[in-house]
Order: structure tokens, then C-alpha cells, then sequence
């Protein structure tokens, strides 16, 4: 059993992060914590004149609202909220919380990611503890 796992949850109709925290509640310690993290990419400095203040936050706000209410029946659940490039804030933020397992959802790979690399098989090459992949 772990006593920290993240979750990392991407909102769009290719990622289902249903099996990934089926899976972090299944390997989740009694006294464990399970953490839910969405990535959003940063807005061009050429679109943010464009962005009305103040929505970020809420758009922030909303989304840890919406993870903590996907793992209500999780223990110590806590929805996270980073910006970032997906795969690299992801292992960042694992490595400085002391996460001891990742539980990632991934798509059948193809050729694109072949070339380019998924999220999920950035954070597999680079984390420095487990990563559980759900497909």
C-alpha cells in the first residue's frame, strides 16, 4: 500500500480518469493521501490581453472543486491545480510532495507518440517512484 499517490486527470474526451483513481483507491493506504492533479498550459503572453481578469482563478477554483468531488469516497483526497507543461509538472510536483506512486491513465499509443512521447510515457521514463498505467 501506498501512503501518497497522485493522480494526475486530464479533462477532454480521450482521457477516462475513472480506472486511474479506481486504481489509487485499490493501492491507497488506510491513512494514505491520494492527490488529483490537472495541468493547464500556460496562456501566450500574446493571448492574455484577451483573457478576462480573474478567470484563471476561477477556472482554477472550479477545476479542484470538480477533482475533489471525482474522489469524495478517496481518503485525504485534495484536488491540485498546476500550470505547466503536462509530463514534466507532473513528475516535478510528484518528486517535491513525496508521492510514492503515480496512477496515470494512457491512450493506445501511435505513431505520433512514437515520435513525440505521451504524457504518460514521460512521466514512466522520468518519475523516480512507481507509475501504474491504466489503459
Amino acid at each position: 500500500m501506498y501512503k501518497h499517490i497522485l493522480v494526475p486527470v486530464a479533462f477532454d474526451e480521450a482521457h477516462d480518469p475513472g480506472e486511474a483513481v479506481a486504481v489509487a483507491r485499490r493501492l491507497v493506504a488506510d491513512d494514505g493521501q491520494v492527490s488529483l492533479l490537472h495541468v493547464m498550459a500556460h496562456v501566450p503572453s500574446y493571448v492574455i490581453n484577451y483573457v478576462p481578469e480573474g478567470f484563471q482563478a476561477e477556472a482554477q477554483t472550479a477545476i479542484v472543486a470538480s477533482l475533489e468531488a471525482m474522489g469524495a469516497d478517496l481518503p485525504n483526497v485534495k484536488g491540485v491545480v498546476e500550470e505547466g507543461h503536462a509530463g514534466k509538472t507532473i513528475v516535478k510536483w510528484g518528486a517535491v510532495n513525496a508521492v510514492d506512486c503515480i496512477v496515470i491513465a494512457s491512450h493506445r499509443p501511435g505513431v505520433q507518440d512514437i515520435v513525440l512521447g505521451s504524457t504518460a510515457a514521460q512521466v514512466v521514463r522520468h518519475a523516480k517512484c512507481a507509475v501504474h498505467v491504466t489503459r
